[in-house]
Order: structure tokens, then sequence, then C-alpha cells
């Protein structure tokens, strides 16, 4: 499957998520959808990322918007960063990184010398219709959850 173009439907996906739940997109229709990957659960720059989007979570949902992370952390994890940090929303847990290969945010990465496949911090943009709108690639934290809110407000 190639990953979802601009303008286009995303094709439906599920994977396990955080409260014992199944997250589909197809559930999901009738409202916007920002979904974004990151590599790792408590470490720094994906803790101060799920915090970004939490503290805009009330605006996102007066806009009609979901937000939900993905990783391939286990559902263990993701429960206790989530609560942790009081995140409003869901994660979805990749181990078999279903979900990353869909919106293909499994690139080479580089740390410390050495290279190894992870995750490209990623964001995606899905309006009401399940049809893509944004992305964002290789994301900085820094702003991002603010340039995200402009976005869904230009929908």
């Amino acid at each position: 499957m190639s990953a979802p173009l601009i303008d286009q439907p995303v094709a439906d996906f599920e994977g396990p998520a955080t409260g014992d739940r199944t997250f589909r997109l197809s559930d999901q229709r009738g409202r916007n959808l920002v979904i974004y990957f990151y590599p790792k659960d408590n470490t720094p720059g994906c803790t101060t990322e799920g915090q970004d989007f939490r503290d805009r979570f009330e605006q996102f949902q007066a806009l009609d918007t979901d937000i939900v992370g993905v990783s391939r952390d286990g559902l263990k994890a993701h429960e206790n960063f989530r609560a942790k940090h009081g995140f409003p929303f869901h994660l979805i847990s990749d181990k078999d990184e279903t979900v990353c290969r869909h919106f293909d945010v499994i690139k080479l990465k580089k740390l410390y010398g050495k290279e190894h496949m992870g995750i490209e911090r990623s964001t995606f943009l899905i309006d009401r219709d399940g049809i893509l709108r944004r992305e964002w690639r290789g994301v900085k934290v820094k702003g991002h959850a603010d340039e995200v809110l402009e976005a869904v407000r230009a929908l």
C-alpha cells in the first residue's frame, strides 16, 4: 500500500490503542483528525510534542478535530506515558509498524554515528471526509502544534 497523497482519501487502517480500544480511521468520519508519529515514549522531544498537543487539545476539539499519537511502543508504555503527562487523546501502539508503513514514516536514521530504522517525526491532517489535507515530515517540535492548529483553522 502506498502512502496517502494530499487531497486524496486515506485508506482505512486500525491499531490497538490506549483505553483498551481499537482505533479505526473509518470511525473518525465526520471529524477532522491529527495523527502524529513520534519515535519513543518518555523521550524529551516526544514528551514536549505530546504536551504541546495536550495544551491545545481544547482548541482542536472546538474545531471538531481529534488527535491521536503513534509510536512503536507497547500499550503498557503508552498507558504510562499518557497518564504521566495527562494526555487527553489516545496513543496507538504500532509494534509491527503497520500504521507507520501505511504513512511511510519508517526511515533510515542516524544516532551517535549508528544507522537504524526508526520513525521520522511526522504529522498528518485528515479532514472529516477522510481526505489527507496536510502533511509535515521531519518535524521540529518547537511551534509545530501551533502550526497544525492553524492548518485546522484553515480547513
